[in-house]
């Protein structure tokens, strides 16, 4: 399947992408040189330390002509991990396995500053024990520290540096001379700068991040201050995290240097490549509004999320496949690339049904692991309650104005993020949460969300008509690949089947339990909501989903490890039925018996 793109296949849209930004001349300056142009990134980042896993990644990438490779969280999420002699080595023996591989470029993670007793105590002198800033002893100090790690890794060809929100946080230390947040943090990353890119000659990139915009705005704010000219910076495909019912970061507007944007192939919260999570148009239609920016260089694509849950090899490779196909070509079309993909990797007369099967990801999992327009799965996991990210920290309305949404999947209905989504579905003490305060204090401020259990019976049916959507469309995928079994190898046939039984397992057990939780969430209400249709259809919910729940059990494919432990969701799925049956004490410890008819 590996297509090696070449460089007639970059068209003159990808070509005017490879000049960074430069801050405009004034009138009275000479013009500087024009800048060397920066070389278009297509990268990948591996997440888990299994070795295996690296190693099958790292095979694959030559034949998606990868020259970035990212190294992160499980091999080394802070530099100086790599004091550790078993990091190091991997760190070491995977950077010299790129760049025979043809990767030119592999960067490290880094986060800035770690925690504060890490640092000297000599240095920490400010008032609670806090880092003196002012203290030039202390940055000769973390500058010699960043020496020893590099020297320790002398391969690296870049590091990637999260700066905010890490560690001892550098903006809570103590200074006199740097007043602001933006200017502390700023100053960390030029400190960082001063040994990565010039007494180094490495690439750096500043990871943008931010739970809320104000948040995000002072990240940039952060950047503008950054005087080191030679930091890239690297922002994710969406605001916050990797939500599908997030819009594009629209920041990188704002950012005046060379940006990477990273795309998580893998699904975080999105099936991590254990169900179907192929969307083609989602990452093709994101990648196609940054090409559309001058200062973007290329993107970087997650492979994994921990253990052996690489998508290399699987379904959810078309992930990766879509991001080359669509970076190669700016004019191919994203709904061509399911059968594409599955022409490449299943073979021909396969391919008009396993792209069929395919195509269907998106509105599958946005209607199972979404719930009118809001992720309610807790990193792909089952987890309606006590999850209260669902409910503010990760609401899309936050990130569009207005914060409104419309909900095909035979709801077929505008809602309102907060007032609708969040005020109906939301569990009281997330709706009361310090954080929704925080993030979003005009939702409180507006009075779109109160502090009362208002789900109600509309509701209810808004969400078990999308979840019924789901289920039917994870059966209509599933029945794609069984139609195509004479034209697929045992193999291939064994691990598509599952791919999807496993989805139609995940759907059907979703619907069952929103049946029972969100009933439940009305028969708490009062004695004039407990009526026989509503326990039997809570209890309908939670026999359905022991039955699901025990088939998953028994399922003899089970899902690859990772952060996501597929068969964990039957577990949770007996927590619901033990409380709604027994009585939960979030809710008064109401117990429902089953109906009497």
């Amino acid at each position: 399947m590996g297509r090696r793109r070449t460089a007639t296949l970059l068209s003159a849209l990808a070509l005017a992408l490879l000049t960074a930004v430069q801050a405009p001349v004034a009138a009275d300056e000479p013009a500087a040189a024009d800048p060397a142009p920066i070389a278009p990134v297509r990268g990948w980042t591996i997440l888990s330390d299994s070795d295996r896993g690296a190693d099958e990644v790292i095979a694959r990438a030559p034949a998606y002509d990868i020259n970035h490779l990212q190294i992160s969280h499980e091999i080394v999420h802070d530099l100086n991990e790599v004091k550790d002699p078993a990091k190091r080595a991997q760190t070491n023996r995977l950077t010299d396995a790129a760049h025979a591989a043809g990767i030119d470029e592999v960067a490290v993670w880094d986060h800035t500053l770690y925690d504060l007793d890490y640092y000297p105590a000599e240095f920490r002198t400010g008032p609670g024990g806090t880092i003196d800033l002012d203290n030039p002893a202390f940055w000769e100090w973390f500058r010699n520290d960043y020496r020893t790690m590099l020297d320790l890794v002398p391969d690296i060809d870049s590091v990637v540096l999260t700066f905010i929100e890490t560690g001892a946080r550098v903006e809570r230390q103590y200074s006199r001379r740097l007043t602001t947040d933006e200017e502390k943090l700023a100053y960390v990353v030029d400190q960082v700068a001063d040994v990565v890119n010039e007494e180094r000659g490495l690439n750096l990139y500043l990871r943008t991040f931010g739970y809320y915009p104000a948040e995000m705005d002072r990240t940039l704010r952060a950047i503008d201050l950054v005087e080191n000219p030679a930091a890239r910076v690297m922002i994710k495909a969406q605001p916050h995290d990797f939500f599908l019912t997030h819009p594009v970061d629209t920041t990188v507007t704002r950012i005046r240097r060379p940006v990477l944007v990273e795309y998580d192939a893998t699904g975080e919260y999105n099936g991590q490549g254990k169900i179907a999570n192929a969307f083609a148009e989602d990452h093709v239609n994101r990648m196609r509004y940054y090409q559309r920016q001058p200062n973007v260089i290329g993107y970087v694509a997650r492979t994994d999320r921990y253990d052996e849950s690489r998508i290399v090899g699987t379904p959810t490779e078309l992930n990766l496949y879509a991001l080359a196909r669509a970076d190669a070509d700016p004019a191919v079309r994203p709904e061509d690339l399911y059968e594409e993909f599955a022409a490449h990797r299943y073979g021909t007369p396969a391919a008009p049904k396993v792209g069929s099967a395919l195509s269907k990801s998106y509105g599958i999992i946005t209607s199972v692991l979404y719930t009118l327009g809001t992720n309610n799965a807790n990193h792909s996991r089952l987890d309606y309650d006590p999850y209260c990210s669902s409910y503010h920290r990760s609401v899309s309305g936050k990130w569009t104005d207005p914060p409104v949404t419309y909900v095909a999947h035979t709801v077929n209905k505008e809602f309102h993020h907060w007032r609708d989504v969040v005020e109906h579905l939301g569990p009281v003490s997330c709706k009361t949460s310090s954080t929704l305060r925080l993030e979003a204090p005009y939702v409180l401020d507006n009075g779109w969300v109160t502090d009362r259990n208002t789900m109600n019976l509309e509701y209810l049916h808004y969400v078990q008509k999308e979840k019924k959507y789901g289920v039917n469309l994870a059966r209509s995928a599933l029945r794609d690949i069984e139609e195509a079994r004479p034209f697929l190898s045992d193999a291939d046939y064994t691990q598509l089947h599952a791919y999807f039984e496993r989805t139609l397992l995940t759907a059907r057990l979703h619907h069952a339990v929103t049946a029972a939780y969100f009933g439940y969430r009305i028969y708490v209400q009062g004695p004039e909501q407990q009526t026989e249709e509503l326990k039997a259809l809570i209890w309908t919910g939670l026999d359905e989903a022991q039955h699901v729940a025990d088939a998953m059990r028994a399922y003899p494919q089970q899902a690859a490890s990772g952060e996501w432990d597929w068969i964990r969701d039957a577990a949770e799925a007996d927590k619901y039925r033990t409380r709604i049956s027994q009585g939960w004490d979030r809710y008064g410890h109401v117990a429902v018996p089953r109906p009497t008819v």
